[in-house]
Formats: C-alpha cells, sequence, structure tokens
C-alpha cells in the first residue's frame, strides 16, 4: 500500500501548473505574470542586502580527495536560501493577491 501513496503524490507532484483567473484572457494573464515577475524580482534584488552573507561557502576536502561545499549557517544568513526563491514567493503572492489561482494546465 505504501508504494503505491508515494508513486501517486510523485505523480501529482509533477503535473504542469497554470494561472487561471475567471473571464480573463490570456493576453491579460500573461501581462499579469509579467508584471507580477517583474516586481518580485525589484523587491527582492533590493531586500536581498539586509541577508547580507559576510561568509561565502567553503569548499572543503576530505580524506579520500572528495570534495564537498559546506555552506554557512546562523542569523546572519537569508533565510529563504536564495532570491530566486524570494521572487517565486513574491510573484505567487502578487499574482493571488490579484485574484488568479494555480489549476492543472490542460493536457495537450
Amino acid at each position: 500500500m505504501r508504494p503505491i501513496v508515494i508513486l501517486a503524490l510523485a505523480l501529482a507532484a509533477c503535473t504542469p501548473l497554470r494561472w487561471a483567473k475567471q473571464d480573463a484572457a490570456a493576453e491579460q494573464i500573461g501581462r499579469d505574470e509579467q508584471e507580477c515577475r517583474q516586481i518580485a524580482w525589484q523587491k527582492a534584488s533590493t531586500s536581498r542586502g539586509s541577508y547580507y552573507r559576510p561568509v561565502d561557502p567553503v569548499f572543503a576536502a576530505d580524506s579520500t580527495g572528495r570534495g564537498s561545499f559546506i555552506w554557512p549557517s546562523g542569523s546572519v544568513v537569508d533565510p529563504f536560501g536564495y532570491q530566486l526563491l524570494e521572487e517565486d514567493r513574491l510573484a505567487q503572492f502578487c499574482m493571488e493577491s490579484k485574484g488568479y489561482s494555480l489549476v492543472p494546465a490542460p493536457k495537450q
């Protein structure tokens, strides 16, 4: 039973989504999404300075020569991870505030 549930969740996670709003033309949806992405980029870019990382990731190798990056952690690290995640979060908020919702894209 457990593998079936995991498979169903994995397939549901792969469903392509699109923004939809009742009585909105495709051109309007595209313009609103572009506007929200631009606003999100501007806000994420300007707020990035408040999460300044004084320490970059460090590359370290173990005794076998395999390397890995060690990312800093603590109160000085960006809590959202990366600017792209912040942009996506802000763009989604913008679209939802305009009345849009994410729905599964029609199969082609």
